[in-house]
């Protein structure tokens, strides 16, 4: 190990302690202010002697909420993590603090290594710290995700002690009641907030504002179950519980979220991975390359590689984003309604900025603001209208200037490629010796005092190289054809740095990825929008479970069935919130409007048996084929799934090996390939003239 390694070491541990130690001043001081004071009466009781993990982490969260970057990931994890710890302050600062702790134990280390290894070369430097932003992003989700699946887990236990305790109390809020007093697991908490809900002055009120915050469906459907039995009571279907019968419906139906979710994440586990692994490799091949393949490092380390590196970027971005849509899609924890843009309304909320975005929105009632909101609602998006013009808007510019200054990146790799490589002819078989290459590099000093000499005089002729070769200190006793050889050999590498400068239409291409980037909002939207379709027939057959749970529920009507679809409908919310608007004006023209609005078939008929339940029939006569064929639709959900994880993995699949198959093929094959057989044929065709002489 160098003296210089170990310097750096020592330099680091110092530099570590000496920042421990600034960090542990600044928490001991801040132990004095009031918000400390608050978690300490959160505390109190519970306050042991020794150290304590729980203190450690409301401090932390206090620390990373204080810090511009990690104020984003700690406020992105409050939305979700705040669903899950319901009026729960205490517990979401403790999970909020643990997960980005972690995503920080196992991120920093590497940030670090990165900086010292790659000081050197800016752009590695900068292609694995993107690499470990993602990596932030990868755990944060992961680590939700998990709780989230714990809780959906934890239900199918609460779910089954309810009927326990139902059998014992024979009554809702007092089996919820009972059941709900394990503090240990999250569900309790859900289960707490439910009881208070259903002991309320106003329940109905307070069972809406619960709706809003709930975390997945299965606890709104269980919630709005258990109000419809407190208030309507409870009775007997074929010698059973209608409410205990309709409690197994929702288990049954979270079973089979949990086995789709199971399987949905062993077919995506590594798949964000591997779409963004290959901005790691991009280095390693290089240098593999370059070193067993020496008449390669023209390309490599001149533009064109470069070019090849910046696309192989831009498609792992792509890549990473549409597979992370593609998992997500359909979650059934999905909240639009509390997610915020902060950027996107100051900027709009600028009069300047307003101004110019609003020359971009369509107006009201034209055909394209018609269709920008049809695929905002398509797609499930939160996003306002002007806030997704702000968006495309930001693109486009970022687009263009970033264009611009990769434009102007690639010519100055050029040039600092004639002025640093060294100047020699490559052996297709071998690279150089050491002795070899610092004899090149001194040819390259030598010719690199002439570029100065001509560089930014484009009328320079060989003649003029010739001149200033022959009265050159380095080629006083050279033979002609050395001066010749060398004469050809500047005024080549002349022709390529006076060339390099930004050009018209590198301006007109920079343009046209404005452009791109603009329209990629839209392009995002649709691709969301498509594979929510995937979705829908999942969709209708959750529909059809709620219908099967309400229809033999006594005082319920056609307005009310509606009412829950609407609740936990995602892709056609918009059509159901329309018919829900519109059902006191007409009930039956308010569904048969909705009916035309729809193409799929299975939805069509269960409006056609909501037309009959309204005017001719009651409800359970018009939903007798949910009840008789049960089993059926079960089944055929299942089977729907297995077709859907299947569709999604293979999509998944091709988005996410992209990257990984280009950096091969266009980055390792073709360049070996195509630039070894041109230089085994210029090879081929110097000795076939010098055999000839």
């Amino acid at each position: 190990m160098s003296n210089q390694v170990i310097y750096m070491i020592m330099g680091f541990s110092v530099a570590a302690i000496v920042i421990i130690g600034i960090v542990y001043y600044i928490l001991s001081q801040k132990m004095q202010k009031s918000e400390y004071k608050n978690i300490q009466k959160l505390q109190r009781g519970t306050k042991t002697s020794g150290f304590s993990t729980e203190v450690l982490f409301q401090k932390l969260y206090l620390t990373y909420s204080r810090i511009p970057f990690l104020k984003r990931y700690i406020l992105k994890l409050r939305r979700r993590l705040e669903i899950l710890n319901i009026d729960d302050e205490y517990a979401t600062r403790r999970d909020s603090a643990k997960i980005i702790t972690k995503a920080l134990v196992i991120v920093l280390p590497l940030l670090i290594i990165t900086i010292i290894v790659t000081k050197s070369n800016y752009l590695l430097m900068f292609i694995l710290i993107m690499f470990e932003i993602f990596m932030i992003d990868l755990l944060i989700e992961g680590s939700v995700d998990k709780k989230d699946d714990e809780l959906l887990i934890q239900q199918l236990d609460f779910f089954s002690e309810i009927r326990h305790a139902y059998h014992e109390f024979n009554m809702v809020e007092e089996a919820i009641y009972q059941v709900s007093q394990d503090d240990e697991k999250e569900v309790s908490r859900q289960g707490e907030k439910i009881y208070d809900i259903l002991i309320s002055d106003d329940p109905e009120t307070e069972l809406e504002k619960y709706y809003d915050v709930a975390p997945n469906n299965f606890l709104k459907e269980f919630a709005g179950l258990s109000y419809l039995t407190k208030e309507f009571g409870d009775r007997k279907v074929d010698g059973a519980s209608l409410y205990l019968k309709n409690v197994d419906n929702i288990t049954q139906e979270m079973q089979i979220e949990i086995l789709k979710r199971d399987k949905l994440n062993y077919v995506f586990r590594s798949l964000s991975f591997i779409s963004i692994a290959p901005v790691m490799l991009l280095e390693p091949l290089r240098t593999w390359a370059v070193s067993n393949f020496s008449f390669v490092r023209n390309w490599y380390y001149g533009k064109s590689g470069m070019i090849v590196q910046i696309l192989i970027l831009l498609i792992t971005f792509v890549s990473y984003v549409l597979v992370r849509k593609l998992k997500d899609n359909g979650a059934v924890n999905m909240n639009t309604k509390n997610i915020e843009n902060p950027w996107q309304s100051k900027v709009y909320k600028n009069k300047f900025a307003k101004k110019i975005v609003d020359l971009f929105i369509p107006k009201e009632g034209t055909k394209e603001y018609k269709n920008v909101k049809d695929l905002l609602k398509d797609a499930a998006s939160p996003l306002k209208m002007e806030w997704v013009y702000v968006n495309r808007i930001c693109l486009a510019i970022v687009t263009f200037i970033a264009s611009l200054f990769i434009f102007m990146y690639l010519h100055h790799v050029a040039i600092d490629y004639e002025y640093t490589q060294p100047t020699t002819d490559y052996n297709l078989m071998s690279g150089m010796s050491a002795k070899d290459e610092k004899k090149a590099m001194e040819l390259t000093k030598q010719d690199n005092v002439f570029l100065d000499m001509f560089r930014g005089k484009i009328k320079t002729t060989q003649d003029d190289i010739q001149k200033a070769v022959e009265r050159s200190k380095f080629y006083k006793d050279a033979t002609d054809d050395e001066i010749k050889t060398a004469t050809e050999r500047i005024y080549d590498k002349l022709q390529v740095v006076n060339s390099e400068y930004l050009k018209w239409f590198e301006i007109l291409l920079a343009c046209v990825f404005a452009i791109v980037g603009y329209m990629s909002q839209i392009w995002l939207l649709m691709f969301q929008s498509k594979m929510r379709q995937l979705e829908m027939e999942d969709e209708v057959m959750q529909f059809q479970t709620i219908i099967l749970m309400l229809m033999r529920i006594e005082r319920i009507n056609v307005e009310m069935i509606l009412e829950w679809l609407e609740r936990y409908s995602n892709i056609f919310k918009s059509q159901i919130t329309k018919c829900v608007n519109n059902y006191e004006a007409g009930a039956w023209e308010a569904l048969e409007e909705m009916k035309n609005e729809i193409s799929y078939v299975p939805l069509i008929r269960i409006v056609e048996s909501m037309q009959a339940a309204v005017e001719k029939i009651p409800i359970k006569d018009a939903f007798d084929e949910l009840d008789s064929e049960r089993e059926y639709y079960r089944d055929k959900r299942k089977e729907s799934n297995e077709r859907l994880i299947k569709r999604k993995g293979m999509i998944g699949k091709v988005i996410g090996f992209a990257p990984m198959v280009c950096l091969f093929v266009g980055y390792l094959i073709i360049p070996l390939v195509f630039i070894g057989l041109t230089s085994m044929s210029s090879t081929m065709s110097s000795m076939s003239s010098t055999s000839f002489k």
